[in-house]
Parts: C-alpha cells; structure tokens; sequence
C-alpha cells in the first residue's frame, strides 16, 4: 500500500525511490510482527499491529513514544533495591501461617502476594472509613495539626481551593514551620491538568515543604519514560503511627472543572484511616516513590518499630499490596483474580473504570455460572468518553453470565475502589479494574480479612445501591447501535498498552 507515499502520484516518482520505499514498508511491516507481541498480552499486541497496519502514520510513532510499559532503567534498579532490602528486612515477619490456620486458602493468597513484592500480613490493624468527601480532608488536617516528627504525603492529583484542599495544603505548612518534616509527592502530568497548577507549584516554592513530581514530563532530559506511567497512589502519614488511603485525590469534589460544577457533577469517594502494623507497609510505599524520584534513602528517618508490629494483637489482618510498572508480575490483578476464584457466596466489586483482559473477564463470569451472587457497581457516566465506552463493550458478557450491573446516577463518578469476598475479605485501595491500573499505573491496595470490617464497606455499598439502578441484559441489548459501535471501537484501543 506504500503509506509512506499516500496522497502523491507515484507515477511521477523515479522506480528506484518506489522500490525503497515499497522496502521499508514490507521490513517495518516484518519487524513489529515479530517485535511487538514481545512479552505482551496477545491482545494487547493484536491492538497495536491492527493499528500500525491500518493507520500506520499515526500508530507507529504512538507506538515508539508510548508502547513500552517499563520505568526507566534508572527507576527499575532502585524499585528492585527497594524490593529486596524489603524482603530481607521483612522475611521474619511472615504471619501467613496464622493466616493459613484461619483460611488455608487465603493463606496461599497471603503467600501469593508475598512472593510477588507484598508486604507480611498482620493482624493489630484498626481502620476507620471515611465515606463522606470533606470527612477526609476535616481528617487530614486534623492529624497534620498534631503531627510530631513528619508527615508524608503523596497524592495522584493535587489542588489548592479554599473548602477543601487548601486547608489541608494550610495544615502541613504549619507543620513545616514548627519544625515537622513535610515530604510531599505528586504525579506530574496528574497535577498539572489541573486549573490553578501554576499557582499550587508557586505556592509549595513559597512553603517550607519538601516536594517533588513525580515521573515528570521532561521531552528535553535524557531521562525519558513512557508519558503515560503514572503514579496513581494516594497515601498519607504522619510520624508512622496513622496512615490515610483509599480513592480520593487531594482537590475538591468537582475537580477544579467548570464542566463539572455547571453541570452539577461530584466525585464520590471511600477512604480509610489506619493505624497499626499497616502503616509501615503504607509508609515504605512512600519512602520508595520519595527514593525513586530523588535518590535519597528514608529508611534509617522512618519511625518503624518491626518488633512492635510483629506482636500486635486484635483488629483486622491487613497486607499491603503495591503494584506497578515495578512489579513485573502484575499483582494486583493477580490478587484480584485469586480472590475472585475463591468466592463462594458474594463477589461485590464497586469501581469507576472497569475494562477487564481476559483473565478478569473469566474469573467474573465463571463466578457468576458457579453461582456466586456478583455484583458490579459501575457509574452509569463516567468522566472520560474513551474508558467509558470500552467498559460498556463488556457489559453483556457479563449480564449473559448472570453478573448483575448497577449504574450510579448521573451526573456523579462514583470514584471509590474496593472488592468485597463472601463475608471476611475486602480489597481497598486506589486501583482501578482496568488495564491501565493493573499495567500503567503505580498503585497501592489493601487486603483486609475482617467480617466486622467487611460488613462497615457493605453498608456503604448498600448506600449506592440505594440510589443506583440496575442494568437488565433486555435493555442493554437494544441500545442504539451508534453506541454499541462505539463500545466496539473503544474496546479495541483499550489493548494499546
């Protein structure tokens, strides 16, 4: 087809110009058949071939910008640094025996995220939800106000308003002058497609808090990775004895759009407060981003006790699973999907983004024929058109497997992340159901085997049900078929990772 060439009159050019060009197109044509489906999923490389070869002007430099999912081999070596000095540091810690007596199968998970870059499973956590937006951002300045040594902060988007972000942004300013360390991360690309961006970095170069972007975009440094790496996480903690996460950013719930305000729209969140044995795995996620991004090692600065946290008592288990580009092995997925499997009863998955590969898709599905009750809560609109339609390409698949969908009402994203198994495991962190979060993007999860903690998520779910609607496999069907077609389309890009 000799795309170089399109739109001239190949006619006038010599035959020789027409013979290199026609090998060029055959080479490239050869070598991404043979490069590209290098250590990929089939059908993410399948995406991207389809691409290059139908719109290859626009696909292949894609693909060179975009198309590896890998840090930088600078960050590689100090995440792997941060991984083995981890399990080392950790290796007498493991309680996946207890774990194993109480559940033989999720000890095997226990063991499973372990194995895969995890922190020890520990019992003596105590968790608090906060379900309520400002709930979380009245909480942050309520223990940044009483912090004593540090607070560390790290956030996927950042804002600066008055309501909500800007009392908490006042917060860690005060501490930063009576002499607390403030240590604060955000994702570049994250924060700065934010209104105000310009005026939040003057701010923090004003302050006496020590910040840093990460994975910045930098087009002119040598260091260059994949634009769409992210970091996703969102933690905060203060002198290593409490511990904030969950799914909300640090902006207030319209963020920062006009689009949002006029037509009305709130993100709906569900954050946790934490304390316990937890909070070293949560605070050594941090020291390993503040370390990736900087160079400098926190570990001899954190207040750890390992000792401490090896004999707590009482609460709920909890582990710490991070993932991302840093972890190879995909574990969050990997959890999700081990979890999934062991359901008997109740599968209950609440998430904005739910673009599945084929490994989720079969694990939902084939909980659904063995006759688990699943139940998907999706928002019915969500924020970004791409992900939306790609998500509603899988919603027959599984409405015919028996899956039941509920939509939140519109014009809201419901924005919480979290996964609750029969009656005593739940999932709670910032990690979406989509390939992005399980490939893409640096996240951080909690497994929680509590019933007690278990029903508290349930009754908030309950709360979304009440208000959502559920989508019947009749309706879902007839939909016009420039929509379905647009699912189509969008389905197709979803691989291009």
């Amino acid at each position: 087809m000799m795309w170089p060439l399109s739109g001239l009159s190949i006619e006038a050019l010599p035959d020789w110009i027409v013979l290199i060009v026609a090998a060029l197109e055959v080479g490239i044509r050869l070598a991404v058949i043979g490069i590209i489906p290098d250590n990929r999923r089939p059908n993410t490389a399948m995406a991207w071939l389809l691409a290059i070869f139908f719109i290859p002007l626009v696909a292949l430099p894609l693909f060179l910008l975009i198309g590896r999912n890998k840090l930088s081999a600078r960050r590689q070596e100090r995440q792997r640094r941060i991984n083995t000095a981890l399990l080392e540091a950790t290796s007498h810690m493991d309680l996946t025996d207890q774990l194993r007596d109480y559940d033989e199968q999720l000890g095997a998970t226990a063991a499973l995220n372990r194995n895969l870059g995890a922190f020890p499973i520990q019992e003596g956590n105590h968790i608090t939800l906060l379900p309520e937006y400002k709930d979380l951002f009245d909480r942050l300045v309520q223990e940044i106000d009483q912090a004593q040594e540090y607070v560390h902060v790290l956030f996927y988007i950042v804002g600066d308003d008055p309501e909500y972000s800007g009392p908490v942004l006042d917060a860690l300013e005060r501490a930063a002058r009576r002499g607390v360390t403030v240590r604060m991360l955000y994702d570049h690309l994250g924060t700065f497609r934010v209104k105000g961006y310009g005026r939040l970095k003057r701010r923090l170069k004003r302050s006496q808090i020590q910040w840093h972007r990460v994975l910045p975009v930098r087009p002119l440094r040598r260091r260059f990775s994949r634009l769409d790496l992210r970091n996703h996480r969102k933690i905060v903690v203060i002198d290593g004895e409490t511990a904030l996460t969950g799914s909300a950013n640090l902006i207030e719930p319209h963020y920062q759009r006009r689009s949002a305000k006029r037509m009305g729209r709130r993100w709906v969140e569900l954050n946790a407060v934490v304390t316990g044995p937890a909070v070293t795995g949560l605070d050594i996620v941090f020291a390993s981003d503040w370390y990736a991004e900087t160079g400098e090692n926190l570990g001899q600065q954190l207040l750890v006790d390992l000792e401490a946290d090896e004999a707590a008592t009482g609460g709920s288990l909890v582990q710490v699973v991070p993932s991302g580009p840093g972890f190879p092995d995909e574990n969050n997925l990997r959890l999700f999907n081990d979890l999934i499997y062991q359901a008997t009863d109740r599968l209950v998955i609440c998430t904005p983004y739910l673009v599945p590969d084929d490994s989720l898709l079969y694990a939902l599905t084939n909980a659904a024929h063995r006759d688990v009750d699943v139940i998907l809560m999706v928002s019915r609109k969500a924020d970004q058109f791409t992900v939306q339609h790609a998500q509603q390409s899988y919603y027959q698949a599984l409405l015919e497997a028996g899956v039941r969908i509920y939509r939140y009402p519109e014009p809201d994203v419901l924005h919480a992340k979290f996964m609750l198994i029969d009656d005593d495991v739940a999932v709670l962190g910032s990690s979406n159901m989509d390939q992005r979060s399980f490939s893409l993007n640096l996240e951080v999860t909690l497994m929680i085997v509590d019933d007690a903690k278990v029903r508290e998520i349930y009754e908030v779910f309950s709360g979304y049900l009440d208000i959502s609607e559920e989508l019947h496999l009749n309706e879902w069907i007839s939909r016009p078929w420039h929509i379905r077609y647009l699912d189509n389309v969008f389905r197709l890009t979803s691989g291009l990772q």
